[in-house]
């Protein structure tokens, strides 16, 4: 696997990828332009998030093992994303950014969403989505510590993700709905979207009471013997 050997490059591109670049590509980009060239802008993400991981560690043989285990559990999480009303896609993605680093809780989160809207539905939505889940599993991993000694916090941090990514997909309903974007009509959009807010937050916390020991004690496992 190729590998980014400059510490330097390295650093750079692990904040300026999830903070500046992909941000500014979802957020930015003139709406039209989102409608028409929605898959491109979802290949680049894709492309980014890809980047991202590659930036986060520098032994090939490593590399690899993570992306075996990055791939095993964006599988899980694209099934998951299949199921009616509540979907595990959050907990997983914030159960491999505790274990397998920030980086690979944000490609987990986007590749989830990318490759699951083939079967949910593709759109100018997906890199916002992309964005959303990413961002999700990056700040799970910057929080790992705290998160994996308090199962309370991670509970907590589960809820407030559900929060979170809905409030982000707002900011796409509010530009796609009304052509433009204002506070009233986020506002709006957010009040109509909270009972399915709350269900999902709530969700968020069944699945990691479900999950984060029996897939935790598995990653950690794995972790600790190939020294990732």
């Amino acid at each position: 696997m190729w590998t980014i050997k400059s510490e330097g490059v390295r650093r750079i591109l692990r904040n300026a990828l999830p903070f500046a670049v992909m941000p500014a590509i979802v957020l930015l980009l003139p709406l039209g332009l989102q409608e028409q060239y929605y898959a491109l802008v979802s290949f680049v993400m894709v492309m980014l998030a890809l980047l991202l991981f590659l930036s986060g560690f520098e032994r090939r043989d490593l590399g690899t093992r993570r992306m075996i285990l990055v791939s095993v559990m964006t599988a899980l999480s694209v099934l998951g994303r299949l199921l009616p009303v509540i979907k595990p896609i959050t907990a997983l993605t914030v159960l491999s950014a505790l274990y397998l680093g920030r980086e690979a809780g944000f490609l987990v989160g986007a590749l989830s969403a990318v490759l699951s809207n083939f079967v949910m539905g593709q759109g100018p939505w997906t890199p916002f989505q992309m964005l959303a889940w990413g961002l999700i599993g990056l700040f799970a991993g910057i929080l790992a510590k705290p998160l994996k000694r308090s199962r309370l916090l991670l509970y907590a941090y589960g809820f407030l993700s559900g929060f979170a990514y809905s409030m982000l997909l707002d900011i796409w309903t509010t530009v796609w709905t009304y052509k433009e974007f204002t506070l009233e009509e986020y506002l709006a959009a957010i009040s109509t979207a909270f009972p399915l807010t709350c269900l999902y937050a709530v969700s968020n916390v069944i699945f990691l009471l479900l999950l984060a020991k029996p897939i935790g004690d598995k990653l950690e496992r794995i972790r600790i013997k190939y020294g990732l």
